[in-house]
C-alpha cells in the first residue's frame, strides 16, 4: 500500500480509499462502493499522500479494474438521479463522488500512461466478474460512460440542486478527453482515445441535446448556489475535504473549492460552468479522427486474364456529429423551415439566437467566445444570416474597444475601428510573428472592405497611408540587400539564399500591390465621402514618388496621381493668409470633393476575397482548443508529457502550469 495506510475504522473515508487504490479487486456488486461513494469525504490529505495514492492505484488497477467499477457505478447513479421525480439525493451525491474520485485517478492514469494507446486504464472487465443485470459484460465501457454522461448533461436542467454534479460532470469529461495531450498535433489512423472517440459515435439525439444543453449554460450562466460550499465533498467550514489539499504533483481543476475560479486572479466574472461548457463544446466540435481505410485494387495486364490484387492505403476524417450540430443549430424564433416540414440531416439544436448574440458580445474579452463565434460564423449559415441582419452589429466588435490604448478614439464608427485594428494586426505581425497567412487574411479584409468606406476617420486614414511606408521601406530595404548580395551568391548556399530573399521580395511586392488597390478602390469609388483619406495622401504623398515607374505598380500610382494633381492644383488657386493649417487644408478638400468627377481615373476589377480555412485545420484547432482548456479553466495537467504543442523550455517556478502554457500563446 505504500503511503496509504488504513485507519482502525473500515467505514472512513481514509480505509475506503486506502482499498479502492489497494491490490484487492472488490466485485462489481459489491457494498464497498456504496459504502465508498455514499461516505462524506472530509479527509485534507497533503499532496505527496495523493501521489502515493495515484500511484498505488495504476499499480493495482489491472487486477482490480477498478476505473472501469467506478465509471459503471458513475452511470448507474446518474441512471437512478434521473429515473425518478423526486430530488434523489442520495444518487447525486453518490455521482458526484465518482466523477470526483474518477477524474483524480484517470487524470493521472492518463498523465502516467506508458502505451500509446492507454492500456493502463483496463477499461474491461476481468472474465471471472460475475455478469451484472444493470452492466453485460459485451459492453464496451468507453461507450457506456460516455452514453450515461452525455445523456445526463444533455436532458438534466440546471439547479441548485443538480448545479455540482453538472460541473463535476463537465469536469469528468474534460480529463477523460485529455489523452489528446499525448498525441502529436496531426491526428494520426493509430491515435487511440476511447473516452472523445466513444463520445464521436453516441446516437444523434444525445448529441444534438448535449450541444444544446452546453449551448445554454454558456448562455444562461448559472450561479454557484449557497449550499454547494457545504457539500458532502467539502468539509466543514467550506475547507477542502479529501484529496482536495493537492499541489503540482497531482493538480486537477476538481481538486479546488469551487468558489476558488470566481475568486482568483481577481477575475470575479467567472462562471466555471459557463466556462467549463464552452470548452467542451470546443472540444468536441473540433476534434478529428484520422481513419485508415485499406482497398484492393485489380490491375490487368495485356490480353493474359492475369490479376494482380494490389492494397491501397486512403486517409480521411470521419464526420463530427458535434461539428454537425452546431452547424445545424436553428433559431427557435425564426425556425421556418423546420415550420415547412422540411428534413433535416444529423442532430437539430434549437436555441434563441438573440440570446446567443448578446452573451457572445458581452464576453468577447475571452478568446475562448472569440472562437465559439468563429466556429459559428464559419460553419453555421442560419447563425450568420441573423447576425447580419441586426441592426446593432457592433455589440460583436466595440466591447474590445478598451484594449487598444495607443490612442484615445474618439466618436469612432465601426469602419474606422476595424481598419484600425486590422493595420494594427498587420504591423504587429511583421514585427512579430511574420506570419504570411494572417498577413494576407488582414489585407484581403481591408481590400474587401475598400469600395464601401464612408467617412475613415482622420487617424484610420493615416493608418492606412503609413502602412504603405511602412511596407514600402521593408521593400527598398530588401532590395539593396539582395543587390549587395548577389556579387556573393555563387555558392550553392548562397544560391539558396538568394532564393529566399527573392521569394521574400516578392511576397512584400504584393503586399504593396494590394495596399495600392485598396487605395485606389476608397478614390475611385468612395472619394466624396471620404476627405481624411485625400487629406492623409496628400500629407505623404512622398511616400509613392519611389515606386512612380514601378512596372507592378505605376497603373495604380497613375489613379492616386490623378488625386494628388486635382487637389493640389485646387490648394495653389487659393490665396490664404499665414500658414495653411490642417483645419483650411481639410475645408478645401472637402469643398472640391464636391466637384470631383474622377476624369481620366482608371477603373480596375473589384478586389473580392473569400475566406477559406487551409486543407487541415484540425492541426492548428486541436491543440489550440486544448491550450485555451489548460489556461483557462484551471486543468492542471504535466507539462512534461505534452506533446499536442511545444512547450516553453524556460519555466517560472513561481507561475502556475496554466500560466505558463498561456503566456507562451499571447
Amino acid at each position: 500500500m505504500g503511503g496509504v495506510p488504513s485507519t482502525p475504522g473500515q467505514d472512513t473515508a481514509e480505509y475506503l480509499i486506502s482499498r479502492f487504490v489497494g491490490e484487492k479487486s472488490f466485485p462489481l456488486s459489491s457494498e464497498f462502493w456504496y459504502k465508498l461513494l455514499e461516505l462524506p469525504f472530509t479527509l485534507p490529505w497533503p499532496t505527496y499522500r495523493v501521489r502515493q495514492a495515484c500511484q498505488a492505484f495504476v499499480k493495482n488497477n489491472y487486477n482490480t479494474r477498478h476505473l472501469a467499477k467506478i465509471l459503471i457505478h458513475l452511470v448507474l447513479s446518474l441512471q437512478e438521479a434521473m429515473s425518478t421525480t423526486t430530488v434523489p439525493t442520495t444518487a447525486y451525491m453518490k455521482a458526484i463522488n465518482a466523477a470526483y474520485i474518477s477524474s483524480i485517478f484517470l487524470k493521472y492514469t492518463i498523465e502516467n500512461a506508458k502505451s500509446d494507446k492507454f492500456d493502463e486504464l483496463y477499461l474491461s472487465l476481468t472474465e471471472d466478474e460475475a455478469t451484472s443485470k444493470n452492466f453485460p459484460k459485451d459492453q464496451d465501457i468507453g461507450s457506456f460512460v460516455m452514453h450515461g454522461v452525455l445523456s445526463f448533461i444533455g436532458t438534466s436542467d440546471v439547479s441548485s440542486q443538480t448545479y455540482l454534479l453538472h460541473h463535476e460532470l463537465l469536469n469528468f469529461v474534460l480529463v477523460a478527453m485529455s489523452t489528446q495531450l499525448r498525441s502529436g498535433p496531426s491526428p494520426g489512423p493509430r491515435d487511440v482515445h476511447p473516452f472523445i472517440d466513444a463520445a464521436m459515435v453516441q446516437d444523434s439525439s444525445v448529441v444534438g441535446l448535449s450541444v444544446r444543453r452546453l449551448l445554454l449554460n454558456y448562455i444562461t450562466r448559472p450561479r454557484i448556489p449557497a449550499s454547494g460550499a457545504t457539500h458532502s465533498i467539502f468539509s466543514d467550514g467550506g475547507q477542502p475535504g479529501v484529496l482536495h489539499k493537492v499541489g503540482s504533483a497531482a493538480a486537477n481543476f476538481v481538486l479546488y473549492p469551487f468558489n476558488y475560479f470566481v475568486s482568483s486572479n481577481g477575475e470575479g466574472s467567472r462562471n466555471p460552468l459557463a466556462d467549463n461548457s464552452l470548452l467542451l463544446l470546443l472540444v468536441l466540435t473540433h476534434y478529428r479522427k484520422c481513419v485508415m481505410v485499406t482497398e484492393c485494387i485489380t490491375d490487368k495486364h495485356g490480353d493474359d486474364v492475369n490479376l494482380d490484387s494490389l492494397m491501397k492505403e486512403h486517409l480521411y476524417f470521419s464526420d463530427n456529429p458535434y461539428c454537425k450540430a452546431l452547424e445545424n443549430a436553428r433559431d427557435v424564433e425564426f425556425d421556418r423551415v423546420d415550420i415547412e416540414g422540411n428534413v433535416h440531416s444529423g442532430p437539430l439544436v434549437r436555441l434563441s439566437f438573440a440570446s446567443l448574440f448578446d452573451t457572445l458580445g458581452q464576453h468577447l474579452a475571452d478568446e475562448v467566445s472569440v472562437l465559439l463565434l468563429y466556429s459559428l460564423v464559419h460553419g453555421n449559415s442560419n447563425f450568420l444570416e441573423y447576425v447580419l441582419v441586426r441592426t446593432d452589429l457592433d455589440t460583436l466588435i466595440l466591447p474590445s474597444v478598451p484594449w487598444y490604448q495607443e490612442r484615445l478614439l474618439h466618436n469612432t464608427s465601426l469602419g474606422s475601428l476595424m481598419v484600425i485594428i486590422l493595420i494594427r494586426t498587420v504591423k504587429y505581425n511583421l514585427s512579430k510573428l511574420r506570419d504570411v497567412y494572417l498577413h494576407t487574411n488582414c489585407l484581403a479584409t481591408l481590400a474587401n472592405m475598400a469600395p464601401h468606406v464612408h467617412r475613415l476617420s482622420a487617424y484610420a486614414s493615416q493608418r492606412l497611408v503609413s502602412l504603405f511606408d511602412m511596407l514600402s521601406r521593408k521593400y527598398t530595404k530588401l532590395a539593396e540587400q539582395k543587390n549587395v548580395f548577389q556579387t556573393k551568391a555563387n555558392s550553392i548556399e548562397g544560391g539558396t539564399i538568394m532564393e529566399d530573399m527573392s521569394a521574400e521580395l516578392h511576397i512584400y511586392t504584393d503586399f504593396l500591390r494590394i495596399v495600392l488597390e485598396i487605395l485606389n478602390a476608397i478614390l475611385t469609388y468612395a472619394l466624396p465621402r471620404n476627405p481624411e483619406v485625400v487629406y492623409a495622401i496628400m500629407h505623404r504623398q512622398e511616400v509613392f514618388q519611389p515606386f512612380k515607374n514601378h512596372p507592378r505598380f505605376n497603373e495604380l500610382l497613375e489613379n492616386i496621381y490623378s488625386v494628388l494633381d486635382f487637389f493640389n492644383s485646387r490648394m495653389d488657386a487659393q490665396r490664404t493668409e499665414g500658414e495653411w493649417s490642417v483645419e483650411k487644408v481639410l475645408q478645401v478638400i472637402i469643398i472640391n470633393c464636391r466637384s470631383w468627377r474622377g476624369e481620366g481615373m482608371k477603373m480596375f476589377t473589384q478586389l473580392r476575397f473569400t475566406y477559406e480555412q487551409e486543407n487541415h485545420p484540425e492541426e492548428f484547432f486541436i491543440p489550440y482548443v486544448w491550450q485555451l482548456v489548460l489556461s483557462h479553466s484551471g486543468f492542471g495537467f504535466d507539462i512534461g508529457v505534452i506533446n499536442l504543442f511545444p512547450i516553453p523550455l524556460a519555466v517560472d517556478d513561481a507561475r502556475t502550469e496554466e500560466e505558463q502554457i498561456y503566456e507562451s500563446d499571447v
